[in-house]
């Protein structure tokens, strides 16, 4: 309890896989599973499912189907200076103009835990002394209040999620400073971009979400969570994981956990396919483990058995949320007077060397001048025609003066990048 990480994820549901390994016994692995047991129907659905997406069941998601929790470590520092000066944190604003982003701090102008904390809400309200050099000398009564300037803590984060605070500890540092950590919580429920895997390495983001009673079931009434394509098998090859699915059905309807190790081993370790296959027979199921199903849309039954069972899935830490971006205008450089670089920084979208190559390749000038200029940075300056270097517009004579020739006759004005007169210069 007491340690503070940077970024934790938690799934809210975790389970133990039902195909399980002599490895994943000896580890412990089973004693704190870091997945879900989904039940999997490979077939193509929708079209939302080309290139390893998934489909997922609304009604699943609902029920707590790959739910997560992430939690963020915030930090803020107490500092002392070297004229024995120090910062303070003062009680938060009732009313004026800051009091609604003040409005999650308790009188000693730190966040409550339990509280909601959105964009842009301050979450310590903490003042710096104006002057800190050992230089000036402070008086024993204290600074007084105009010494001091606002440096307070800001929450940064997505604009759509409501966060909690979970929790808040204070502490001193190395060099003696007090320290203050607050936990922030938030549970996400998977959305369409978030990245799922099972235990083979076979990754993919969901494609689209898709309401159970759309959804394709099984004689016995059984709907699959998540419908995956059926191409993510012959090039991959990965055989072990039709095994799990054959494995962990056998698993389910028999109720023991079988092993799903690559090769029948003499010790009993492993369960091989055929013995697997007499399990499911025992049991009503077909020896291949295919199903016959019902098309959820028409309630007719589908042309083909569907092969369906359960498998060990794990909710990957790439979401959506954590890498959305887009821009219209915002922030630039001072420098290059172009868009600034990176999601963190409210960056633009950057149209490289190749984008640029394939827009050439369309031969569309018009948009390739647009994008590399008019979006980016766009300037106006002025060419002398005789010398050909840059001069200057004097505002007085209403008039182009070339540095050079020293008089405005052969001064032309066009348009440039901004980056590409930094170049010249």
């Amino acid at each position: 309890l007491g340690r503070l990480d940077t970024l934790i994820y938690l799934l809210v549901y975790p389970q133990r896989p039902l195909l399980t390994t002599r490895t994943i016994e000896l580890v412990g692995y089973d004693k704190l599973g870091a997945g879900q047991n989904a039940t999997v129907a490979v077939m193509s659905y929708s079209g939302y499912d080309i290139e390893d997406a998934i489909v997922m069941n609304k009604s699943s998601l609902d029920r707590g189907f790959g739910r997560c929790i992430v939690m963020k470590k915030l930090s803020a520092i107490y500092q002392k200076y070297e004229n024995g000066t120090e910062d303070r944190i003062i009680r938060p604003q009732r009313e004026g103009h800051d009091a609604d982003r003040m409005q999650i701090l308790d009188d000693d102008g730190l966040a409550a835990p339990g509280e909601i904390i959105r964009t842009d809400d301050i979450y310590i309200n903490k003042e710096s002394p104006v002057i800190t050099s050992s230089r000036s000398s402070i008086s024993p009564k204290g600074l007084p209040n105009s010494a001091y300037k606002p440096s307070r803590q800001v929450y940064m984060g997505p604009k759509g999620e409501t966060a909690v605070v979970d929790r808040v500890a204070l502490f001193s540092d190395k060099s003696n400073n007090k320290c203050f950590k607050f936990m922030i919580r938030h549970t996400r429920r998977p959305e369409v971009g978030d990245k799922f895997s099972s235990r083979h390495g076979q990754k993919g983001v969901c494609g689209t979400i898709i309401q159970q009673e759309d959804f394709p079931f099984s004689e016995r009434g059984i709907c699959p969570d998540l419908i995956m394509n059926p191409h993510g098998f012959p090039s991959r090859m990965t055989v072990g994981k039709m095994i799990e699915l054959l494995g962990s059905k056998a698993g389910v309807s028999s109720g023991k956990f079988h092993y799903g190790s690559a090769f029948g081993e003499q010790s009993g370790h492993a369960d091989r396919v055929e013995v697997i296959s007499e399990t499911l027979v025992k049991h009503g199921f077909s020896y291949n483990g295919k199903d016959f199903i019902y098309s959820g849309i028409t309630g007719m039954p589908l042309q083909a058995y569907i092969f369906m069972g359960p498998i060990y899935y794990q909710k990957l830490k790439h979401m959506v949320l954590d890498k959305m971006h887009a821009r219209g205008n915002g922030p630039r450089v001072m420098i290059t007077r172009q868009p600034t670089e990176g999601r963190s920084k409210n960056g633009g979208l950057r149209v490289g060397e190749m984008e640029r190559d394939c827009l050439i390749a369309y031969g569309t000038s018009m948009l390739i001048y647009e994008r590399l200029m008019i979006s980016s940075d766009p300037f106006e300056v002025q060419v002398c025609r005789k010398c050909g270097l840059l001069g200057y517009y004097n505002y007085k004579l209403k008039t182009g003066i070339c540095s050079k020739c020293k008089n405005g006759e052969n001064i032309s004005s066009m348009k440039l990048p901004y980056a590409c007169k930094l170049l010249f210069q």
